[in-house]
């Protein structure tokens, strides 16, 4: 009786060969690779076309941005009244209003003050500027400055030639308009925001497949969250900076302490810029008053409480606040300052923290992780 021949196929699964089936060859690594990296360069167009039609947009963007960091202030605000029966319109107009008058109120109370105090300040000025005049004839920087018109002299030539005068304040006047459009806008949309923003939020999520629609929702809800708690953890921290350097200056006996302290809380709302600038008043004001070792003390102080709000009290309350570590804080004002200067540097933090509370959210590792799926079929029923 003949032996049954064996099958080939049967024979090579029996020896763990693979099997031919007749379908496309498999993708090797190197194409992998490369459609991976073909992807990478199609993201990244993507962002720069983004970044390019943002640029040329910011006069739009800027404000719209903006408006939302009083928006979480005044939210709660508008919603209180809205709860006491006002219309939506009305009670956004009376919030944007009264935060206007809170905000302009304690800015003209800290003007009337330097107001009152201004005489006695312009008397012991002109003893503080001779000061410095002796100061600078005795050339301590070794520049070859012996007075107040050879630093002039040195100044214009660190900066340069004036230039085209007409030019620079065709440069200054469009920059003006700029601001002052801006300033509208923000205002504009900061009061859709408190009126609508509930509804802004549901076409957001519209925009995007069902199925996807609770998680998308959740994660604008926690950003505006996020972002509240910035806010708040950026005024305590101007709180504090205002607090330690008006009382420097009550211990040293310099004029308009609370004024300048109103200012250092304006200022440190505004990183960079805003501490620098009002920390630079209080020492001006300190110099006027008291001489060069008033000033310089005052000068002192302001660094020292400047480095214990960008080194300690910043990361430690907005590193709570927003649930980021102390160096993710110091290194997103360090990347957005060298990014996009002051704007960076205010912008860095919230972004950095919105970015991490979504990439948590995606990843599903959140405090309370949404299934979208499940959501949408329960959606469903419950329209059904």
């Amino acid at each position: 009786m003949p032996e049954p021949q064996n099958d080939p196929a049967t024979d090579d699964s029996e020896r763990g060969a693979p099997v031919p089936t007749g379908g496309p060859p498999a993708p090797t690594r190197l194409w992998l690779v490369g459609r991976g990296a073909w992807a990478l360069v199609g993201i990244a167009a993507v962002l720069a076309l983004l970044g390019y039609i943002a640029s040329a947009l910011t006069i739009v963007i800027i404000p719209v941005i903006l408006a939302l960091f009083p928006a979480t202030l005044l939210a709660p605000v508008a919603d209180r009244l809205r709860g006491l029966g006002l219309p939506s319109a009305a009670a956004a107009l009376l919030s944007l209003v009264l935060g206007l008058v809170v905000f302009f109120g304690v800015l003209a109370g800290a003007v009337a003050l330097v107001v009152a105090q201004l005489p006695d300040l312009l008397d012991s000025a002109s003893e503080g500027v001779g000061q410095i005049g002796g100061w600078l004839e005795d050339d301590p920087l070794g520049v070859g400055v012996e007075g107040f018109s050879d630093l002039m002299t040195f100044a214009q030539e660190q900066l340069g030639e004036a230039g085209d005068l007409a030019g620079k304040a065709s440069t200054a006047a469009g920059l003006a308009f700029e601001v002052v459009a801006g300033l509208l806008l923000m205002f504009v949309v900061l009061f859709f925001y408190l009126k609508d923003g509930r509804r802004l939020r549901d076409a957001i999520v519209t925009t995007v497949p069902e199925a996807r629609q609770p998680i998308v929702r959740e994660g604008l809800d926690r950003s505006w969250g996020t972002l509240s708690s910035y806010v708040q953890g950026q005024l305590l921290v101007a709180f504090f900076d205002a607090v330690l350097i008006g009382i420097g200056l009550l211990i040293l006996g310099v004029p308009l302490a609370l004024p300048l302290s109103i200012l250092v809380l304006f200022g440190g709302l505004f990183p960079i810029v805003g501490a620098v600038a009002s920390g630079a008043l209080a020492v001006l004001v300190a110099l006027a008053d008291g001489g060069l070792t008033t000033g310089l003390i005052v000068l002192g102080i302001v660094l020292l409480v400047q480095q214990i709000e960008g080194n300690i009290l910043e990361p430690l309350i907005l590193g709570r606040t927003i649930h980021l570590h102390p160096i993710v804080v110091l290194t997103a004002i360090a990347a957005g300052a060298s990014v996009l200067g002051i704007l960076g540097a205010f912008l860095a933090v919230p972004v950095a923290a919105i970015t991490a509370l979504v990439i948590d959210l995606i990843r599903g590792r959140g405090d309370d992780p949404v299934d979208a799926e499940e959501a949408s079929a329960d959606a469903k029923a419950a329209a059904s």
